[in-house]
């Protein structure tokens, strides 16, 4: 509700006529007047949320417009480092500037449902984003951090667009030969890096669920690989599957 709308409605409600007032609780019920106060403090409530959010988001571009020269910044992030099973999955994005999507955050800070949400408007509406996926078996091989860096690099180079200055939560791709920003805790201060994390958080849970109908029994879908109790029990009960990684498991075999 706009500002004016609020202003219109405390103006009749406090200059009405005693007998416009009658007919109007008479047309709407005894609780009318009340109702519309409620809606004015309703409306003035979420006007307050949107602007606290506004200025939350002008801080998360903060680093964005550090870079302003840039004409490309891509965020980087990763997820399922941690994990027992499965990818680890990273995503470069490049949003566009100036970029109106509000409630981007760290994946880990929003719910399951916002996540879901931002995924499909981020995916729709950033000028380009690449998907990075490195399996169980190259992170036995490799380690998970170099493991991560390669499914890094693969995100980088999987975008049409060439980017001109990277933005990455923690890390620095040694094989890449574009401009770098390490950003500790990057995806809870750089939009850049949170609307890459929230992509490749969304696109590894969904992963995660489809690998819970392959596997079954091990929880797949809802603990997307992380080593919950009932994960690892199923592993001691029904042996690894093929995603699991062995080099995170050998405590449990």
């Amino acid at each position: 509700m706009s500002d004016k709308s609020i202003s219109i409605i405390k103006s009749e409600l406090s200059s009405c006529k005693e007998t416009d007032l009658q007919n109007f609780i008479n047309e709407y019920g005894s609780d009318a007047r009340d109702g519309v106060k409620k809606l004015v403090l309703s409306a003035e409530k979420k006007k307050t949320a949107y602007e606290t959010e506004l200025a939350r988001m002008h801080e998360m571009f903060h680093y964005e417009r550090m870079y302003s020269e840039k004409k490309y910044i891509a965020g980087l992030d990763e997820v399922g480092r941690g994990p027992l099973a499965g990818p680890v999955v990273t995503c470069a994005v490049i949003l566009k500037r100036p970029c109106n999507i509000l409630y981007i955050n760290d994946s880990k800070q929003l719910s399951a449902a916002k996540r879901d949400e931002l995924y499909d408007i981020l995916t729709k509406e950033a000028l380009d984003y690449s998907i990075g996926i490195m399996d169980n078996e190259v992170i036995d091989d490799i380690n998970i951090l170099e493991a991560t860096k390669k499914a890094m690099e693969m995100s980088v180079n999987g975008l049409k667009i060439k980017p001109d200055q990277l933005f990455i939560d923690a890390l620095k791709l040694e094989n890449i030969k574009i401009d770098q920003r390490s950003i500790i805790k990057g995806d809870a201060k750089s939009a850049s890096i949170a609307a890459a994390s929230i992509i490749a958080k969304v696109y590894r849970d969904r992963m995660m669920e489809e690998y819970d109908k392959k596997y079954p029994g091990y929880g797949f879908a809802k603990n997307k690989g992380y080593g919950s109790a009932d994960h690892i029990k199923a592993i001691k009960e029904l042996g690894p599957c093929p995603i699991h990684r062995r080099s995170f498991i050998g405590n449990f075999i």
